[in-house]
């Protein structure tokens, strides 16, 4: 399906505000069906879930057009889905204040977030690895291809800002490093399995989103960034992981735990799913769902 068919078959309306994309999925019904917010399902949250829960709300609106086909039981009204981002800190407020139905979450939960969802929902979709990268024409893997986590600490900290001053062989020009901003659940993952405290340089280019990010250093050759695999398995000709102390950030390594720059795909909800909602994460969770998650470059959660 090209790309043009792909977006009409979703019916997506896609505005761009403040760096939020909000796409609607709706079946191909006859203008006159009204839609209740029952059966609206709503999710905001990180740019990392977005690709997955709109691919998937796509299948499924393709699928069944009406709720009727998923369920005998329930109205012909169409299946409408909104998904939405902001990153990972809004989705889980948006979530606690209904703003939408579920947050979409790239980040382990704290104890006190995990408290306050005691009588709603959590559910793991699977897992997005976050890849140490540069662009294709950096001279940087083909020279050192494994960085030291003390290295990286050094150079996402300021320390280290030239690439000569991390080799010798490599050009003495400055290093630009990109990261997400303080809402992206990246940045909390980043934080905690590298930097653990120390501080990211002033200097850095902070990202409204994973794509953004990686958009970054695809468009300059002397950017360094940490990016999700799954932005990575889909620009593999532009984007070059490299291995973090002598650990490459491969399925094997992953699954074992060996490479732990790595974050669960979480959707949270205050309360528990109804039953239009419930439907739709059954299809998420079903082998369906999985490969879209794996199609999308990243991890799904083994069943």
């Amino acid at each position: 399906m090209s790309k043009r068919s792909w977006v009409s078959s979703l019916l997506v309306s896609i505005m761009i505000l403040s760096m939020v994309l909000i796409a609607g999925c709706g079946g191909g019904v006859d203008n006159g069906q009204a839609t209740s917010s029952q059966n609206t399902i709503k999710f905001g949250g990180s740019s990392t879930l977005a690709p997955i829960l709109a691919k998937c709300a796509d299948d499924f609106t393709e699928e069944y057009k009406t709720w009727n086909n998923v369920d005998a039981s329930l109205p012909e009204e169409p299946i409408v889905i909104f998904v939405s981002t902001g990153g990972s800190g809004f989705g889980f407020k948006s979530s606690l204040d209904k703003t939408f139905d579920f947050g979409m979450v790239t980040r382990d939960l704290s104890d006190e977030e995990k408290n306050q969802l005691v009588d709603g929902t959590i559910i793991q979709l699977g897992s997005d690895v976050l890849d140490i990268a540069v662009n294709n024409e950096n001279p940087l893997p083909s020279i050192k291809s494994d960085l030291t986590s003390a290295e990286l600490v050094a150079i996402f900290s300021g320390e280290i800002k030239t690439w000569s001053e991390l080799d010798n062989a490599l050009p003495e020009r400055p290093i630009v490093v990109a990261v997400r901003d303080l809402g992206g659940g990246a940045s909390v993952v980043f934080d905690n399995a590298i930097m653990k405290g120390t501080p990211i340089s002033t200097d850095a280019l902070q990202l409204p989103s994973m794509g953004a990010l990686g958009g970054k250093i695809m468009d300059n050759a002397d950017t360094i960034g940490y990016v999700s695999s799954g932005l990575v398995n889909q620009n593999p000709d532009k984007l070059i992981p490299l291995s973090v102390d002598g650990i490459a950030p491969t399925i094997e390594n992953i699954n074992s735990g060996k490479y732990n720059i790595s974050r669960p795909l979480l959707l949270v909800s205050k309360d528990k799913p109804n039953q239009y909602q419930q439907l739709f994460l059954d299809y998420l969770q079903s082998e369906k769902g999985m490969k879209v998650v794996e199609d999308l470059g990243y991890v799904p959660l083994s069943r």
